[in-house]
């Protein structure tokens, strides 16, 4: 049975029937329940969908009442659905879960089976083969943002693009924060698009403040704005020191790979940075935020780290890691002063 990112179950739901079993797992939540969403709007009728509609945990319901209770027939509908959540519960190994994996063998035509596992882990072989698998893993990048603009029309909020990528970066791409968030500026009554001034009052992160920003100082060689920003990010709720150094170092890898094709093709600038795009960020998909910006930062910063500065800039960012770690060297904004102070000077030393 096929495997689907969760941004393809609305096409395959609009070409054709629902299928007779849905498996969602992943780690994130509210992309769970969008699928689940998605699923109950297509399969049921909004006239008969409490008659049609049964929710069970896997924790409470006996394994062998499962074929019953999908087995029952739908009222005044052409189908109904059986929801069945925290499924994880039914170890790999255990017999529990055999009677789900023999019903998905010879489901009923009439109904459709959601199981919906509860926590990150991968899924389970034996009930996911059987099933649509709909995969719900955080979004980043062109995918994070296609998301968030979705939200944002659905509660009719405009924003500038300043304001809209500040929204990104403020929340660290977190969905649970960005809804949250999307629904304050959806009270708001002003005329014309939100500018990032007015989102990031809201925020309670202002513009160019971000931890976000904090590395785009850092690679740019701004020392000084780098050491401003770090004592105002620390009293940010749901930033660390760890935080920070991890994406620093993810940032430091994509510009050693940016630096390795520039000189491999002899390119920079806008063919640099859609080469970042398209051939790194959009292959692998690492945490550097929204995608066009951090591939044109990096095609602008590539100059100032030359590989063996990027290679000291790493080890340097990996002692930081392994000091915030310990709580017998230092605190967290004087680790990262250190750091900042660090990678600046290495720059004097390769202009020397």
């Amino acid at each position: 049975m096929p495997r689907l990112p969760l941004s393809r179950l609305p096409q395959s739901l609009k070409a054709a029937a629902p299928a007779p079993a849905y498996y969602i797992y992943g780690g994130e939540g509210i992309l769970k329940d969008e699928a689940l969403t998605l699923i109950l709007d297509r399969a049921l009728e909004p006239g008969t969908r409490d008659f049609n509609l049964d929710t069970f945990s896997a924790q409470q319901l006996d394994p062998a009442e499962l074929p019953a209770a999908c087995a029952t027939l739908p009222m005044m509908a052409e189908r109904r659905v059986v929801v069945l959540r925290d499924i994880e519960v039914w170890k790999r190994k255990s017999k529990a879960k055999l009677p789900a994996v023999q019903y998905l063998d010879r489901p009923m035509t009439e109904t459709v089976l959601v199981m919906v596992q509860g926590n990150g882990d991968d899924p389970d072989d034996d009930l996911a083969s059987r099933c649509s698998s709909i995969e719900c893993v955080a979004p980043t990048g062109d995918q994070l943002e296609a998301w968030l603009d979705d939200r944002l029309a659905a509660h009719g909020v405009a924003v500038v693009p300043a304001a809209r990528e500040h929204l990104i970066r403020a929340t660290g791409g977190d969905l649970g924060v960005l809804t949250a968030e999307v629904q304050k500026l959806s009270g708001l009554q002003v005329d014309g698009p939100l500018d990032a001034d007015t989102v990031g009052a809201l925020v309670g992160i202002r513009f160019g403040e971000t931890a976000d920003d904090w590395r785009d100082a850092v690679l740019r060689d701004d020392t000084a704005r780098a050491l401003m920003l770090v004592p105002r990010l620390l009293e940010s709720p749901g930033v660390s020191g760890v935080k920070l150094v991890t994406a620093l170092g993810t940032s430091l890898l994509a510009l050693r790979w940016a630096r390795a094709t520039a000189e491999r093709h002899r390119i920079r600038d806008a063919v640099l940075a859609t080469r970042i795009k398209t051939e790194l960020l959009f292959t692998a998909r690492p945490s550097v935020g929204s995608y066009d910006p951090a591939a044109k930062l990096l095609a602008q910063v590539v100059g100032r780290w030359p590989l063996p500065r990027l290679q000291a800039a790493a080890a340097a960012a990996l002692d930081a890691d392994i000091a915030l770690k310990s709580t017998t060297i230092s605190d967290e904004a004087g680790i990262l002063t250190d750091l900042v102070l660090v990678l600046g000077a290495s720059r004097v030393k390769q202009a020397a």
